[in-house]
């Protein structure tokens, strides 16, 4: 298994031979309905769009996982997996082969991978977006990936998970309390799936964010605190800080 981060909560994931591009925000800003004093989010140099892509995976359907001005560079043809409410946005867009898969639902991708839809954040109104659960039929590998931290205890059922990729952080914002819920939500986890290896996300990475929200953003926690977390209670799990754009290769 290769993993490449690509910035904030954009993975490239290499398994059973296939390359899935995670959450893509890859050209152009990052706003949130064109509301750019409110958030805007914005790299000094874009980053290519990764070749040969077999899937698209979409965990939600705001602008910082299902990202228009990417996914239209992106071939239309290529088939999308992805919560109800980011279906309906590549739908829009042109898609011709959308799977929508509600909690606890799996799609099987060319016989290959298992990716089954696992309880993830609530985003308003009758809106609870996805986690995944992502499994090598082959090797029997697997990878869990939650980008805000709201793990469903249903979970347990799969360990032990190989990989899990998850915020290690809080983020928090004054009278809502934590958007990105890392720290004590990720050593729950932690201690759930006892992964081998265990990987932060919805950092900035090489990005420069602006606006009212992230005035108001409080961070607490780090990745040497999570670590002196996991050595506490006896967990083995490795964690790794990739830098943006360096594929890793994970030895499992």
């Amino acid at each position: 298994m290769h993993l490449t981060w690509l910035d904030s909560n954009s993975w490239l994931i290499e398994i059973a031979g296939k390359r899935i591009l995670l959450d893509p925000w890859l050209v152009g800003a990052l706003t949130f309905s064109n509301l750019d004093w409110l958030f805007k989010g914005t790299r000094p140099k874009e980053r290519p769009i990764p070749e040969n892509i077999d899937l698209i995976l979409l965990s939600q359907g705001l602008e910082d996982h299902t990202h228009p001005p990417t996914l239209q560079q992106l071939n239309r043809q290529i088939p999308v997996v992805a919560s109800l409410s980011a279906a309906k946005v590549v739908q829009k867009l042109g898609y011709t082969s959308v799977t929508a898969l509600n909690h606890g639902e799996t799609f099987t991708f060319n016989h290959q991978i298992e990716i089954k839809a696992t309880q993830g954040m609530f985003a308003g109104p009758n809106t609870v977006e996805n986690g995944y659960l992502l499994k090598d039929l082959q090797s029997g590998l697997t990878l869990y990936y939650d980008p805000h931290g709201t793990h469903d205890p249903k979970i347990q059922q799969a360990a032990p998970v190989d990989v899990v990729i998850t915020p290690l952080i809080d983020l928090a914002l004054p009278l809502v309390g934590p958007i990105i819920k890392g720290t004590n939500k990720a050593l729950e986890v932690a201690k759930w799936l006892k992964p081998q290896v265990m990987l932060p996300t919805a950092a900035g990475g090489d990005v420069i964010f602006e606006g009212l929200i992230n005035k108001l953003l409080t961070t607490t926690g780090s990745v040497e605190e999570f670590r002196a977390s996991l050595a506490k209670n006896n967990l083995t799990t490795q964690v790794i800080e990739p830098l943006p754009g360096d594929r890793i290769e994970l030895q499992l």
